[in-house]
């Protein structure tokens, strides 16, 4: 008799020319963002983000034939790499629909968070390219738009049903994001811990207050 182990495997579907052209898209653009994290805009090249890669130059060049059109995809591919993300915060929330200071401050905590991963520096980079190249510029505006709506939808679940839906809501997440990112570039030349950004205690205040809610959660524990 022949053992589960011993029975021979169905071989592996072959992948279709359109799925590996998919796949070394993926590859190289997941490698331009890399190279725009770790050695900024001015030092990604269509040779740097090859190597990064692994492949060949006639494969990169046939995706992207110049620096500009790779760097424009990557600003494209962030977006997506971004919501991916942003998806998973809250998968499964431990509050429920509660709004008390534990899912205020939770959510606080979560949305900083995101201003200290490898993406956002990426996103800074060609931010500032943007400033004068007129294409990544055109390119990265609607972008920006699409990541807004989706991080708009991605918040509001973090912050659960009540609290989103407070009259103050939109104009204090706004505030969040704004403040948060003028702080998180001041560790572009003053690395940190940003979990212990004296600054987190304050966003923590300014959402309690402007969404009114209660010093105790509802199960009766104290905030902390």
């Amino acid at each position: 008799m022949v053992s589960p182990v011993d029975e021979p495997r169905p071989p592996r579907p072959r992948r279709t020319q359109g799925e590996r052209r998919a796949s070394s898209r993926a590859i190289i653009l997941a490698a331009a963002l890399e190279e725009l994290y770790e050695n900024g805009y001015a030092h990604s090249t269509t040779v740097t983000v090859q190597r990064r890669a692994g492949v060949s130059r006639g494969r990169l060049l046939h995706h992207f034939p110049s620096r500009e059109s790779l760097l424009i995809a990557a600003a494209q591919y962030l977006v997506v790499e971004q919501i991916a993300d942003m998806e998973q915060w809250v998968p499964a929330s431990e509050y429920g629909r509660t709004a008390g200071p534990g899912r205020c401050d939770r959510a606080v905590e979560l949305l900083w968070d995101t201003f200290a991963q490898p993406y956002f520096w990426a996103s800074m980079e060609l931010w500032a390219a943007a400033r004068t190249n007129t294409d990544i510029r055109n390119e990265l505006f609607p972008a920006e738009r699409r990541m807004g709506v989706a991080l708009t939808h991605v918040v509001a679940t973090m912050f659960g049903p009540v609290l989103s839906s407070h009259s103050d809501f939109d104009e204090c997440r706004e505030l969040l994001f704004t403040s948060m990112r003028g702080v998180a570039l001041t560790y572009a030349i003053h690395p940190r811990d940003h979990r212990t950004d004296p600054h987190l205690a304050s966003w923590k205040r300014l959402a309690r207050r402007m969404l009114d809610v209660p010093d105790e959660d509802p199960a009766g524990g104290t905030d902390g």
